[in-house]
């Protein structure tokens, strides 16, 4: 890199206090077109360079965490627009709530942003030293933005490579957050192209690094072939049915009837399991049960996600997101409750203090949604068993299967919430991700769209894309072997950390590495 890359690093390292909070919420927005549906990768790992840059001219720990509160916040501003969304739903009821959101949500997710520069700005030294001490820092937020106050680990960094298959195969290795952090260190060791002596070889090693993990990813595509579960024939009912539209009085009945003709659609290969999205079991029908039991008979399985109440222990009603699964006979053999739920969405996060404020939460049944203690596996007849995971709960990496392994992962959502786009594009990149993560397919349902049943290397064998009212008709991909993340979790992550920790530490004691 010449004069001119040098000129812009100064021109970032010489922004006063407020120029480079201001130039850090651009840059931070700029970052985010790197994940769905943008998959503009490259702006993600300049956001990163472009963050190690201002953190050069900081001069106190306070700006640096102000830098990276302010990069975070408009990643997240972007990144996270559609959840607007929700809140226009009912419109007459929450859209007053949007601004508040807006700035709750994305502002509260920056501070993990700023704590990360703060510590890294504590150990900052020149040269690769500070390339490391920060990818450690921005790891470790990473991943407790994932885990504290339920966690929230939407958009991670490694997400940024959703454009490229081959290279996400490698979170069959470290997980997410391993990709994550190789992600960062990749993107904040371009500040070197811009910064005077700086030392290349690091950008270039890790350019060489992904360049593997391509061609890696690439191999084990070519290689493995498809395979499916013998005598199993997926039928996935995508409604197309509004969010405001379910409960409407006059429209349960049509909306019922719609679900049931959807279900008994003529196609060439008779469904031996059927599955319906998210809160789908919304009907005030006499017949119901006697519908269920006729779409059930000879064998057939019906899976449905449904809301349902029961008494609690302290006299309470309680109510939960519930998975249901009938089998021959119309009658439940298995229920399984969500157990991570959606703050602002099933549960008011420090409700005393937000309810003084006047906001509620956007599912409107009386109170709190009730958590349930999966995941589980279940038994599914004519099929291997399954993990039931509802909506938002296949963002957790490490948590959504059981130690009694299933062989495939059925997701039901409604991402009618998540808006028209960039949301539920964002979803079906998450799950393909545990796809690969798990050596496991995920078939996935969704009220309306992106339906899709994808196999165990994240592939998408079928799908219905999104605001169209059908059916996915499909086998059922097999599983195969655990992949390393599925037996270890996190431990190539915290390998990563500690790698990047050492390497900070070494350099810092070799003079020659510094600028």
């Amino acid at each position: 890199m010449g004069d001119g890359s040098i000129r812009i690093g100064e021109f970032f390292t010489t922004l006063p206090p407020w120029r480079a909070r201001l130039a850090a919420f651009a840059l931070g927005a700029i970052s985010a077109l790197g994940f769905a549906p943008f998959g503009m990768f490259p702006f993600l790992l300049l956001g990163y360079a472009a963050l190690v840059l201002l953190l050069d001219g900081a001069d106190t720990i306070r700006r640096a965490a102000w830098i990276g509160w302010a990069f975070g916040f408009g990643q997240f501003l972007l990144g996270l627009y559609w959840v607007a969304y929700a809140f226009m739903v009912d419109a007459a009821g929450h859209a007053w709530q949007i601004p508040f959101v807006a700035a709750i949500l994305p502002g509260g997710l920056a501070l993990f942003f700023a704590l990360a520069t703060a510590a890294a700005k504590y150990f900052w030294r020149a040269g690769p030293a500070r390339i490391f001490a920060l990818t450690a820092a921005l790891s470790v937020a990473e991943w407790l933005r994932g885990h504290v106050l339920t966690g929230f680990p939407w958009n991670l960094a490694g997400y940024g490579w959703g454009a490229s298959l081959a290279v996400m195969q490698s979170v069959a290795l470290f997980g997410v957050y391993g990709l994550s952090v190789l992600t960062m260190l990749f993107g904040a060791s371009l500040a070197e192209l811009f910064t005077p002596r700086g030392v290349r070889a690091v950008p270039l090693a890790m350019g060489a690094l992904f360049t593997v993990l391509f061609l890696g990813g690439e191999a084990r595509l070519l290689e493995k072939q498809d395979k499916d579960v013998e005598g199993v024939m997926l039928r996935i009912v995508q409604p197309n049915i509004a969010q405001a539209d379910k409960y409407k009085r006059d429209l349960i009945e049509p909306n019922w009837q719609h679900l049931l003709a959807l279900s008994r659609q003529p196609s060439k290969t008779t469904p031996t399991h059927i599955i319906w999205p998210e809160a789908a079991l919304v009907t005030r029908s006499p017949y119901a049960q006697d519908e269920i039991a006729s779409l059930t008979r000879d064998g057939r399985v019906l899976m449905t996600g449904a809301l349902r109440s029961a008494p609690g222990a302290d006299g309470e009603r309680h109510y939960f997101n519930s998975f249901y699964l009938f089998a021959d006979g119309g009658k439940p053999q298995s229920v399984y409750d969500k157990f991570h739920l959606v703050p602002f969405g099933e549960y008011l996060p420090f409700e005393d203090f937000f309810s003084r404020l006047g906001l509620t939460k956007v599912v409107g049944v009386a109170g709190d949604f009730s958590t349930g203690d999966g995941p589980h596996t279940v038994d599914v007849p004519g099929a291997p068993q399954a993990s039931p995971l509802i909506c938002y709960e296949i963002l957790f990496p490490g948590e959504v299967v059981p130690d009694a392994k299933p062989r495939w992962i059925i997701n039901i959502t409604d991402d009618s919430w998540f808006g028209p786009w960039a949301g539920p594009e964002q979803h079906l990149l998450v799950a393909r991700t545990r796809a690969i993560e798990q050596g496991l397919p995920v078939v996935r349902a969704a009220n309306t769209g992106i339906s899709a049943v994808i196999d165990a290397f994240g592939r998408v064998r079928a799908s219905l894309a999104l605001d169209r009212a059908g059916v996915v008709d499909s086998s059922l991909p097999a599983s195969i072997a655990p992949p390393p993340f599925a037996r270890s979790g996190d431990f190539g992550f915290w390998l990563l950390v500690l790698f990047c920790i050492a390497a900070s530490a070494l350099a810092v004691k070799n003079p020659r590495l510094a600028d």
